[in-house]
C-alpha cells in the first residue's frame, strides 16, 4: 500500500527508470518503488529537476515542502514552517461534482448546512477529548458543560461568521482545559499562530499543518476540488477545503497526539529553542513528532458502520466520500464523531 515518505535530511531526489532515487550526503543511496509512494514531506534542502516533477505528476505523488532555514523579519532563523505543496494535475475529474460543489458554496443556506455539520463534528470530538481526560481524574466538568451548551447553539446560526464565533468560544474553553490535561508545567491560555509564542502553540502549529497536508493528499485521490470550501472562505493561494475537513480531525489526530507526547514526556521544554519573539521545535523533536504522527495515521479502529478495521488516515478519505454523497444528493453529510 502506498504511504507517506518523510525526507528530513538534505539531498537529491530524481527519477531512475521507474523508481525514485534518493541520494543523501554521506549515506548510501536508496531506490524507492514509485508504487509505494503516496506523498512526500520535505523538511530538508532537496534538489529536484523537471524530469522528476513530470514523473511525480504521472504517478499522482504530492510534494509537501517545509522550510529548513529561512530568515524572519527580525533576522532570526525559523525552521519547520509549511511552505506549500506541489499538487499534480488532477486525474479524477467530474464536471457534475464540480458544479454541485459550486452550487453548495453559492447557495448560502446549503453552504451553512455543510459548515455547521463540519463544526458540530469538530466540537463533538473536542467534547470527547474532554470527557476522555475527565474520566481519568482531570476534573473537566465545567469545560464539558460549556462546550455542550455552545455546540447546541450551532444549528441556530444564520451565517458563517456567527458559526465561527461559536467555534472560537468552544476553542477558547477547550484551550483553557489544557493546563489541566497536560502533565507538565505549562501556561497555555490562547492560540497564537504567527509566530507561536510558547511550546503548546509551536507544537500545535506544526502538527496542525501535518493534518492539513494529510487531508489534502486524501482529497487529491477523490473527485473533489480542494479550492472550493464551505467553512473557510475560498482563496487564491490555498486549498481551503482541506482546512474545512481538517477541523473534524484535529481533535482526533493532532490534539490526542499532543496530549500523549507531552504527558509521556517525549516532548518537553528542552525540545524547543527560543528565538526573538517565537519558540520553535528542535530537529530531534520534530523527528519524534513525525514518527509518532505517522504511527497514528497507520493505527486502526473498528469502524462501527463498516464493521472492519480502518486506519485513521483512511477515515479522512471516507469523510471525503461522505461529502461527495451529500453534494450529489445521495446521503446527508454528517461529520465523523469519535466514540473512544
Amino acid at each position: 500500500m502506498a504511504r507517506s515518505y518523510y525526507l528530513f535530511k538534505s539531498g537529491t531526489l530524481k527519477r531512475k527508470d521507474n523508481t525514485l532515487y534518493l541520494k543523501i550526503k554521506d549515506e548510501k543511496s536508496r531506490s524507492i518503488p514509485v508504487e509505494d509512494v503516496q506523498d512526500i514531506y520535505v523538511f530538508g534542502e532537496l534538489t529536484i529537476n523537471s524530469k522528476l516533477m513530470t514523473f511525480l505528476s504521472q504517478n499522482g505523488i504530492l510534494l509537501h515542502f517545509f522550510s529548513s532555514k529561512i530568515l524572519d523579519d527580525d533576522g532570526d532563523y525559523k525552521d519547520g514552517f509549511y511552505m506549500g505543496t506541489y499538487y499534480p494535475r488532477e486525474k479524477l475529474i467530474s464536471g457534475k461534482l464540480l458544479v454541485k460543489q459550486v452550487e453548495h458554496y453559492a447557495d448560502n443556506q446549503k453552504r451553512q448546512i455543510i459548515a455547521i455539520k463540519i463544526l458540530k463534528a469538530a466540537a463533538f470530538n473536542i467534547y470527547r477529548n474532554l470527557r476522555y481526560y475527565n474520566e481519568r481524574g482531570k476534573n473537566l466538568e465545567d469545560e464539558i458543560s460549556d462546550v455542550k451548551k455552545l455546540r447546541s447553539k450551532m444549528d441556530k446560526t444564520k451565517s458563517i461568521p456567527e458559526l465561527m464565533g461559536l467555534e472560537g468560544n468552544i476553542r477558547e474553553t477547550y484551550y483553557r482545559s489544557w493546563n489541566k490535561i497536560v502533565e507538565q508545567n505549562i501556561d497555555f491560555q490562547k492560540r497564537v499562530k504567527r509566530p507561536p509564542d510558547n511550546m503548546i502553540n509551536s507544537i500545535l502549529s506544526y502538527i496542525n499543518t501535518l493534518v492539513y497536508t494529510t487531508v489534502l493528499g486524501e482529497l487529491y485521490r477523490t473527485q473533489l476540488n480542494p479550492t472550493i470550501s464551505y467553512l473557510h472562505e475560498p482563496g487564491t493561494k490555498r486549498f481551503s477545503l482541506s482546512l474545512d475537513l481538517a477541523e473534524v480531525f484535529k481533535p482526533i489526530i493532532a490534539e490526542r497526539l499532543i496530549f500523549s507526547l507531552l504527558n509521556k514526556k517525549q516532548i518537553t521544554e528542552k525540545s524547543f529553542q527560543k528565538r526573538s519573539n517565537f519558540l520553535y521545535l528542535k530537529d530531534e523533536a520534530r523527528l519524534t513528532i513525525l514518527k509518532a504522527y505517522d504511527q497514528k495515521l497507520k493505527a486502526t479502529i473498528r469502524h462501527k458502520e463498516l464493521k472492519r478495521e480502518v486506519s485513521y488516515k483512511h477515515l479522512i478519505r471516507l469523510e471525503c466520500y461522505k461529502l461527495i454523497k451529500h453534494l450529489l444528493g445521495e446521503k446527508e453529510y454528517l461529520g465523523f464523531e469519535m466514540w473512544w
